[in-house]
């Protein structure tokens, strides 16, 4: 449909009085937290004083998330009771597995557990209760059942029974557990342990930043959560990984890998995985997942898996000049431990949930609603034409 004579003259704001515009909210600094900290410059990624790497190699998921709600790391009696909480925690309401069954079978899993994640509220004794202590307590109550909504949910779709959660073990280990209807070996225990760790907090990042616009309405926990596992769900987020995986899972053994990602670059497709609005040099949070992935590939025999993934990110600093994101590598490391593509992003979930519900207690600490302004571009004053005449 043309526009009207009077659409046509009517032009929009004059850009050049709005010199500050941030597409994406670019650059744009919101909020101040001692939640984490990251350089994209040099491809630093610290939690709550600690870096990554530290982390990664000395700290449990358990003690990853009282770091983050605490901002500071536990001591042994701190630990254990921590633990405890959580392993007291996990059962979800028969409501919870009455929708998991009724549910369809070709549901997304990060869809599924949205919709679980809200209903959990339902019987939650603190769901409207936004104290310091009852935000905490619901923390660990949705640290503690998303595990077990996950690994339910996965089962039930592929025709087998839920499998109740443990009363001990690890959250890696009782997950792992919960999915497979077998005890978990130490070593896939802890690869999984590391990726939770890797995933647990990342800054401003899309879903957190939904997670504190919500938290800023004054909304409860359960709905701030709930957003930010939607905005988790997207290919431009969390969902990138399983995106990768689908993508090397189309190749035939024998594909040239080098003219695949050459073609596709001339057609101007994107390879997921790679870029970061953040890091402008190597993910350390891939840097990583590459060992584990190398290891675990040759360990199942995948090893091609590891060998497409390196040629793959070497064509893509020769033509693009760009590092791989945490996702690029996270995919062969899940595929390598028997786990379906699309429930990546689920896994994904179930570690960032952590930094989701400190930032909400942190934005409850210190609120003010979110309320960004935006440029309008249309027409204005436009007369008004009845409908026999338009």
């Amino acid at each position: 449909m043309e526009p009207t004579t009077k659409q046509q003259n009517s032009a929009g704001p004059d850009l050049s009085q709005y010199p500050n515009i941030d597409n994406g909210l670019e650059g744009i600094v919101a909020f101040s937290s001692h939640k984490s900290f990251i350089d994209g410059a040099k491809g630093e990624l610290i939690y709550a004083g600690y870096n990554i790497e530290v982390l990664a190699e000395n700290a449990t998921f358990e003690e990853v998330c009282f770091l983050l709600w605490y901002e500071r790391l536990p001591n042994s009696d701190e630990l254990n009771q921590l633990n405890q909480l959580l392993t007291s925690q996990r059962e979800v309401p028969d409501t919870i597995y009455t929708y998991l069954k009724g549910t369809s079978t070709k549901a997304e899993p990060m869809s599924v557990l949205r919709t679980a994640t809200s209903m959990l509220a339902d019987t939650d004794i603190d769901a409207l209760d936004n104290s310091p202590e009852a935000n905490l307590r619901k923390s660990i109550r949705l640290t503690a059942k998303m595990p077990t909504i996950i690994a339910a949910y996965d089962r039930i779709r592929n025709g087998q029974e839920a499998v109740a959660p443990l009363n001990e073990g690890s959250t890696s280990y009782n997950f792992l557990y919960m999915l497979n209807g077998e005890r978990p070996g130490k070593h896939a225990e802890r690869v999984l342990d590391l990726c939770l760790v890797t995933h647990a907090e990342h800054g401003m990042n899309a879903s957190t930043f939904t997670a504190r616009a919500v938290a800023s309405t004054m909304s409860d926990l359960h709905s701030a959560v709930t957003a930010a596992i939607g905005s988790l769900k997207g290919p431009l987020h969390g969902g990138a990984n399983t995106a990768v995986m689908n993508m090397l899972k189309g190749l035939d053994r024998d594909a040239d890998i080098v003219e695949f990602v050459k073609n596709k670059l001339a057609n101007k497709e994107k390879i997921m995985g790679f870029g970061h609005r953040v890091y402008k040099t190597f993910d350390p949070r891939a840097s990583l997942l590459r060992v584990m992935a190398r290891d675990l590939a040759k360990e199942v025999d995948m090893q091609y898996l590891y060998e497409w993934s390196e040629t793959i990110l070497k064509i893509m600093k020769e033509e693009k000049n760009i590092d791989p994101n945490v996702d690029f590598f996270s995919a062969t490391v899940y595929y390598s431990m028997g786990i379906m593509p699309d429930l990546y992003t689920a896994i994904f979930a179930m570690a960032r949930i952590s930094g989701w519900s400190a930032h909400y207690i942190e934005q409850m600490g210190n609120n003010r609603l979110i309320r960004p302004r935006q440029l309008y571009m249309g027409a204005k004053n436009l007369e008004w034409v009845p409908v026999e005449k338009r």
